[in-house]
């Protein structure tokens, strides 16, 4: 990847590594820029997430290697922001960041990516589910807070697959986000996982493309060694798929570079 703008530190208690390793490896890969986007705190499931008292010190820390290796790579810093009405706070909606990324990993508070709760898909309608996760994305991006969608389809990381056509099911949030401008994440984390595969899914990101919702690439990293991995994957995805440019922000402006 070029470009890689989601990519997290051990501040959010669930990463490992220094974060000068999450630089060099970048560096070894090939990456032109590559942006930190930890998960910004909350008054909600504080246990995956650093805390406000430590964002200045992960802001620091970001800085830091942006100073330390700017003759090698450009370092943006970001947060990945929890779309969960009634716990977002203006702290990190308003922080001085290059972008803001809003994710969904929680349907009625119930953390549905999390492998400590999958025992809560037994109790629900797979439907239903897909429907409100997709209806939570819409809302996300109708918010106007954040510059990319995270993870667009992270419903299915564990393979529970919806009977209902997928892309209709989702067609309203796609709407949503192209009539916000936002970018699209294709973010190579669900390989790791049991649906083994990216997020979006290929017929996603053809709609997304159809669409014209511009995209940008994403390890998701919460390891040193994660970084940059299936980058042959992720780029030749995009290019079947129509695109040629992805973006990056500074200071929440976007600008597209080829990839």
């Amino acid at each position: 990847m070029i470009v890689d703008l989601h990519n997290h530190t051990p501040l959010c208690n669930h990463a490992e590594g220094e974060i000068f390793e999450y630089v060099e490896k970048a560096i070894e890969s090939g990456t032109k820029c590559f942006g930190f986007s930890d998960h910004a705190p909350m008054d909600f499931d504080p246990k995956y997430r650093m805390s406000f008292d430590q964002m200045q010190e992960y802001e620091q820390a970001v800085l830091n290697v942006k100073e330390k290796y700017k003759d090698k790579i450009e370092i943006l810093l970001a947060y990945e922001v929890d779309y969960l009405n009634g716990y977002m706070d203006e702290r990190v909606l308003n922080a001085d960041v290059d972008y803001l990324i809003g994710s969904v990993h929680f349907i009625d508070e119930w953390g549905f990516d999390n492998p400590e709760f999958i025992g809560h898909y037994e109790h629900e309608d797979i439907d239903i589910i897909w429907q409100k996760y997709f209806n939570a994305i819409e809302e996300l991006a109708k918010s106007g807070h954040f510059d990319i969608v995270g993870h667009l389809d992270l419903i299915k990381v564990f393979k529970f697959m919806p009977k209902k056509d997928i892309n209709l099911i989702a067609k309203n949030a796609l709407q949503a986000i192209k009539k916000a401008d936002m970018v699209l994440e294709l973010n190579v984390a669900g390989y790791r996982k049991p649906v083994a595969e990216a997020y979006p899914s290929a017929s996603l990101l053809k709609q997304a493309y159809e669409l014209g919702i511009p995209i940008t690439f994403s390890s998701d990293a919460h390891k040193p060694e994660q970084v940059a991995l299936f980058n042959d994957e992720i780029t030749k995805m995009a290019r079947d798929a129509g695109y040629t440019e992805c973006a990056i922000f500074r200071k929440r402006k976007r600008e597209m570079l080829n990839f």
